[in-house]
């Protein structure tokens, strides 16, 4: 069988999180079994798709390594094909006119309401024989006896009363088709053998399988994964502070942590939590997806991420680090390469996220050290005085190594009857403006001997 998959967002805002992971799914899924993987814009909602959003949607998953073949299919492009496959279905006597006001469906919505019921269309202009002269919506005419089946390759059989599912519209009063018809005629067209997308998809796979056996199409597999719900056990929604890719990049998490995270959210191999991308691919199957939704958990992001600064080459933890700051923080000044680059090591301790590190460089990169109030308030007299007594000795020094700063930070505790911290705090806020950060010798070797007694001059 050859695989064909896609993935079909729609232009109308970020792209949403557990959009990435039906995509990041559906690539796997195709890469495993050598098929073909493609992404099908579905912008056919013409006052909210925006080109931003399709750019963005693209340029993400990009990002992340999900990359689809070919050009991507723009759904708008192919309208005609889908009122064509409208007409066909009128021929066949799969479709018919309705002629139902919005008061008349208002009415029907308010009386299921009523009586606890879920609204169904009740078919009144399911069996009139003549057109009336006058707008009108498309229905395709749904089953009313037996049942239907999906054999779904995550959730297993599916079987529902073919009398609960309404004759849908598939075209508007002004002609344009509605999404069950579109995406199915895009995903024959596209000759999809898998459409793998979220469990809130469901009842519309049995209303789009209709059409395919209306139509004498062949029906693509399906497969349902879990919605992704947030840390209080809802649905995530876009409202949410982690429900778009961009919220994660903003904070400086990189594309292999998250695309790792995402395959594991919901999927799993043994106990194996690590995966290159290529691991992914060979190691992929639907059948280690679990049917229960999956809880979006940050701090297993954060610790993800903070496993691949750890272990990712510095060269290329740099180049990742330099984007991360030009797009997001402020230009990237180059003459900091070699002393950034030169530090990386240290800068990245502790750090969970791109950001991170950017704070902790602070010290570097800023033309001017501002310290905060905070740490204003404890350069007290003392500290004062540690630091004028450090600069006396640090200016005899002819060489800057750690071995030669121990001994002087040694007589300065011994001398100030303090300990480590009671030295190295106020050094560490003169010369980085915070309390926090990286080790004190780290910091001191890392600037230049001009540099240090400029900074703690000021004190």
């Amino acid at each position: 069988m050859s695989f064909v998959c896609r993935f079909a967002p729609s232009p109308t805002g970020p792209l949403h999180i557990g959009g990435v992971r039906t995509a990041l799914f559906n690539w796997l899924l195709a890469k495993k079994n050598n098929g073909k993987y493609y992404l099908r814009i579905e912008d056919t909602d013409k006052e909210r798709s925006k080109d931003e959003f399709k750019d963005q949607i693209i340029s993400s998953l990009a990002w992340l390594g999900i990359e689809h073949d070919d050009e991507e299919y723009i759904q708008s492009k192919n309208i005609e094909k889908h009122t064509a496959i409208a007409g066909k279905l009128i021929e066949k006597g799969f479709a018919y006119h309705c002629y139902c006001t919005a008061e008349e469906l208002e009415d029907q919505k308010a009386l299921a309401k009523k009586n606890n019921l879920p609204f169904v269309y009740n078919r009144k202009c399911r069996d009139l024989k003549t057109k009336k002269n006058e707008p009108a919506v498309l229905r395709f005419k749904s089953k009313i006896s037996g049942s239907a089946l999906i054999k779904d390759l995550v959730q297993g059989d599916k079987n529902i009363s073919n009398s609960t599912i309404e004759d849908f519209v598939i075209l508007r009063k002004d002609n344009t088709p509605t999404y069950q018809l579109s995406a199915t005629v895009d995903d024959h067209e596209m000759k999809v053998s898998h459409i793998v997308r979220g469990d809130d998809h469901m009842i519309n796979t049995f209303k789009q399988k209709q059409i395919y056996e209306a139509m004498g199409w062949e029906v693509p597999n399906f497969a349902h994964i879990p919605l992704i719900h947030s840390d209080k056990g809802k649905k995530l929604s876009k409202r949410d502070n982690a429900s778009t890719l961009e919220d994660y990049k903003k904070i400086g998490i990189m594309p292999d942590a998250l695309r790792n995270y995402l395959l594991r959210l919901g999927w799993s191999h043994k106990d194996k939590e690590i995966f290159t991308k290529q691991e992914s691919i060979d190691l992929f199957d639907l059948n280690g997806v679990g049917k229960s939704p999956s809880k979006l958990d940050m701090s297993r992001i954060l610790s993800m991420n903070e496993t691949y600064i750890k272990t990712i080459d510095e060269n290329d933890l740099f180049k990742l680090f330099k984007e991360y700051v030009s797009k997001y923080k402020k230009p990237f000044d180059a003459s900091k390469d070699a002393i950034l680059n030169k530090c990386l090591g240290f800068l990245k301790n502790k750090a969970k996220t791109l950001e991170d590190i950017f704070n902790n460089a602070q010290y570097i990169i800023s033309e001017e050290i501002k310290i905060n109030e905070e740490d204003q308030k404890l350069l007290d007299d003392q500290s004062k005085l540690i630091i004028k007594d450090f600069m006396s000795n640090f200016k005899k020094l002819s060489f800057l190594n750690k071995e030669n700063l121990e001994p002087l930070i040694k007589s300065l505790i011994e001398k100030h009857n303090t300990n480590f911290k009671g030295v190295g705090q106020p050094l560490r806020i003169g010369l980085t403006g915070s309390r926090f950060g990286p080790g004190l010798y780290d910091v001191i070797l890392s600037l230049s001997k001009t540099e240090i007694i400029k900074r703690l001059s000021k004190i």
